[in-house]
């Protein structure tokens, strides 16, 4: 059970594996007033930026769960780093089950709703464990502006323009399914920069090393076609942010 290795190519040394970047984690955990001892669920936590800044910060206390083996342990030696590790557990495993054994203060998937199947199921999963009143995050993209055509949302890696909603609607899709949008904070053009043409150098390294790698055709295809179909329809028509919600 692990992701597919072309993941941990692309994003090996990154803390974040979504466009947001350190400051924009800061401001998140500021905006929600985390008080010391805030018990978190971090579903697909990936390399624990989240649970390892905000326990540093906030003194919260936290699980994430993942599915890779190598983010998990990233995760574990930024815990150690920062000393935070008697306060944040990571868990190798799926993510898309999993319920904590008592009720947690917040519960979040940030940019991984397909472990739940779309966004009205993860908030389904993630409501089994929060505690009543307490907050969840889901961190979900969505269209800046609409989609002209097919060709702009496979471009955008959506396979068709059905699959994300402007950001209006998805406000309005987040309280159709009973939710209170309290929060939220969105990536910009330069966190989406920072997050895919951080990979594009990775890309590259990678295959100036591992020439002869069976993977090594898939990655330089990807290194000649991905700058482009980033710049040309994802930068400019994909959004994504981080989206704080009670139940009511």
């Amino acid at each position: 059970m692990d992701l597919p290795r072309i993941f941990t190519i692309r994003e090996h040394d990154f803390r974040i594996h979504n466009p947001f970047t350190p400051g924009k984690f800061a401001d998140l955990g500021q905006a929600l007033r985390l008080a010391p001892g805030t018990r978190v669920l971090d579903l697909a936590s990936g390399s624990g930026e989240l649970l390892c800044t905000w326990a540093r910060d906030h003194d919260i206390t936290g699980t994430g769960v993942d599915i890779s083996t190598v983010f998990t342990e990233h995760a574990r030696a930024r815990a150690a780093e920062l000393a935070v590790g008697d306060r944040v557990t990571f868990v190798h495993g799926d993510a898309s089950g999993f319920v904590a054994d008592e009720p947690v203060d917040l519960a979040s998937c940030v940019g991984a709703t397909w472990i739940g199947g779309g966004v009205a199921s993860t908030i389904d999963l993630l409501s089994r464990s929060l505690r009543p009143g307490g907050l969840m995050l889901i961190g979900e993209p969505y269209w800046r502006q609409p989609v002209p055509d097919q060709e702009t949302s496979e471009g955008c890696g959506a396979s068709s323009p059905n699959d994300f909603l402007v950001l209006p609607e998805l406000i309005e899709q987040f309280g159709e399914l009973g939710c209170d949008v309290v929060e939220m904070v969105l990536a910009d053009q330069d966190s989406w920069d920072r997050y895919q043409a951080a990979q594009w150098l990775n890309l590259r390294r990678w295959l100036d090393q591992n020439p002869d790698d069976d993977l090594a055709t898939e990655v330089r295809t990807e290194l000649d076609t991905e700058p482009a179909r980033y710049t040309r329809y994802q930068r400019e028509y994909l959004g994504w942010g981080v989206f704080a919600l009670m139940l009511r």
